[in-house]
């Protein structure tokens, strides 16, 4: 039955394929003009617009997009393909600044993006737009500026790098096995989160004496991120809502997935509420249902798994990167060796005690080696939104109401015109004054913690984990990548490597050498 469904389909696409060929490119004589220019890999075909190229590039999508808009003249290019998916995709700072800031009610997420989503996020506070994200974003902005939320971070963050993350690399080097340094960071920030968010120690990183509950729980949540991203990426972009209808294939994987999220939070919840220790608690869930609001189990559910998305696939992303990139720049390894001894005068890996919060603010270098490495590896490397009405870019690019409007990080992080001739280049520098100060850019500039209203709340507590794992690691351990290549890069809804990061574990001389 299934079969009989799709064939139509397939031999739809398939004709429209076909018709393409008979067309000569050479019937789209671009102009300038940005909403009708494209560079020689993106001119469209008749009926199937750039359906070919989409499909050709799927395995790459990161590099084609960032290669494809360096060519454009403002570097944001218009696109289509069938199924009425057409936009804008820009790594433009003055379009992103349009876009995020100056004519932000005209670009909500969109009832796209939120259907694609919705399954897995529901009305999160990354899903949803109007009185729903006002709501969260109002609650959640007023709990992340508190001080004893930030306490509680760096409570989290120390207790599990000296209870988990040190005795694991520590055992690693003991028998000179390999470890996927990506995984280990993603059952770290795991652990972390989880504290963070409703005070529940899943011991993820306890490998030695794994939960069935938690192992099943996390693996249905990476499963459920990464198939709510696929959604993205159909040939056939509404191919989905019948494979869901059906309950065949990734859609059925994606409702098992979804589902099991969705009961172990919902277990949690009820579990906190019964226990009655959800008032006067640090973590964001109690502080959340401490409100005067009267928020829903359904509410609470989706504001947790929120949490848990930003919490664990942000920060493993940028800390897997940073190391990968780490393990072939000795020169900036030294420098935050030396930084260490400065600052925490023997400790953070040199044998000593754990750097404390204000330690770690003066660790200015590994802040801006940590922000370089995000800024060619952005964790969320793409953030699209649509269009309410018409609109024109500050380049000139028209918007039709209904568009969807992207503006990619990854790219940004890799356009001349942005960052200059070096813009390929991993070099921390850039970030620091003519004293050796961290000088911040213009988030429109390095949308890597978004930008405008929507400007990401978790930015401090994200630095505070990263810097907690990078002074510990870099201070205590090097690092040997098994395949010193670049690893190849998924697109979920992070970026993530295809394979992990299989590395050897060595304990770093008490001098500092390796």
């Amino acid at each position: 039955m299934a079969l009989i469904l799709f064939y139509p389909l397939f031999l739809l696409l398939l004709l429209s394929f076909s018709l393409s060929l008979l067309f000569s490119k050479s019937r789209f004589k671009s102009k300038l003009n940005p909403s009708t220019y494209y560079p020689p890999s993106l001119k469209p075909y008749p009926l199937v617009g750039h359906l070919p190229q989409f499909l050709g590039n799927r395995r790459r999508m990161a590099d084609w997009l960032a290669e494809t808009l360096a060519a454009a003249p403002t570097n944001t290019v218009t696109f289509h393909r069938p199924g009425g998916v057409r936009g804008v995709i820009t790594a433009n700072p003055a379009n992103v600044e349009h876009i995020l800031r100056a004519c932000f009610d005209n670009y909500p997420k969109g009832a796209r993006s939120s259907a694609l989503l919705h399954d897995f996020l529901g009305r999160g506070i990354f899903n949803s737009d109007g009185d729903a994200w006002r709501a969260q974003r109002k609650t959640a902005s007023f709990e992340f500026n508190t001080r004893s939320l930030r306490s509680f971070v760096v409570r989290c963050v120390r207790r599990e790098v000296a209870a988990r993350l040190i005795p694991l690399l520590d055992d690693a080097a003991d028998r000179g096995r390999v470890v996927d340094l990506q995984d280990v960071l993603e059952r770290f920030a795991f652990d972390n989160v989880c504290q963070v968010s409703f005070g529940h120690d899943p011991a993820y990183l306890d490998v030695a004496n794994p939960d069935s509950a938690t192992c099943s729980f996390a693996e249905a949540f990476r499963d459920a991120a990464d198939l709510s991203a696929g959604r993205f990426r159909y040939a056939v972009p509404r191919l989905w809502r019948i494979k869901k209808l059906l309950g065949v294939g990734s859609e059925r994987r994606l409702g098992e997935s979804v589902a099991a999220v969705h009961a172990f939070a919902l277990e949690i919840i009820r579990s906190r509420e019964k226990e009655g220790r959800l008032a006067g608690a640090d973590d964001l869930l109690s502080r959340f249902v401490a409100n005067e609001e009267r928020y829903s189990e359904e509410f609470l559910r989706d504001i947790v798994i929120s949490f848990l998305l930003a919490g664990r696939e942000t920060t493993s992303s940028a800390l897997s990167w940073f190391f990968w990139v780490l393990s072939s720049r000795p020169d900036v390894e030294r420098r935050i060796l030396d930084e260490l001894r400065s600052v925490g005068g023997g400790g953070g890996g040199w044998g000593g005690e754990l750097l404390g919060f204000e330690e770690l603010r003066e660790m200015q270098y590994l802040h801006a080696a940590l922000t370089e490495a995000m800024r060619l590896y952005p964790p969320v490397p793409v953030n699209s939104t649509e269009a309410k009405e018409d609109d024109v870019l500050p380049d000139g690019t028209v918007v039709r109401k209904g568009w969807f409007v992207s503006y990619n990080a990854y790219a940004m992080g890799r356009m001349e015109a942005v960052w200059g001739e070096d813009c390929r280049e991993y070099r921390p520098e850039r970030w620091l004054d003519g004293e050796g100060a961290f000088r911040a850019e213009s988030p429109y500039k390095y949308p890597v913690f978004h930008a405008g209203p929507r400007m990401c709340l978790g930015k401090e507590m994200a630095y505070i984990q990263m810097k907690s794992v990078a002074a510990c690691v870099v201070g205590r351990y090097v690092f040997d990548v098994v395949d010193g290549s670049c690893p190849e890069k998924v697109l979920s809804l992070t970026l993530r490597m295809k394979d992990g990061l299989p590395v050897r574990v060595r304990r770093r001389c008490n001098d500092g050498s390796s």
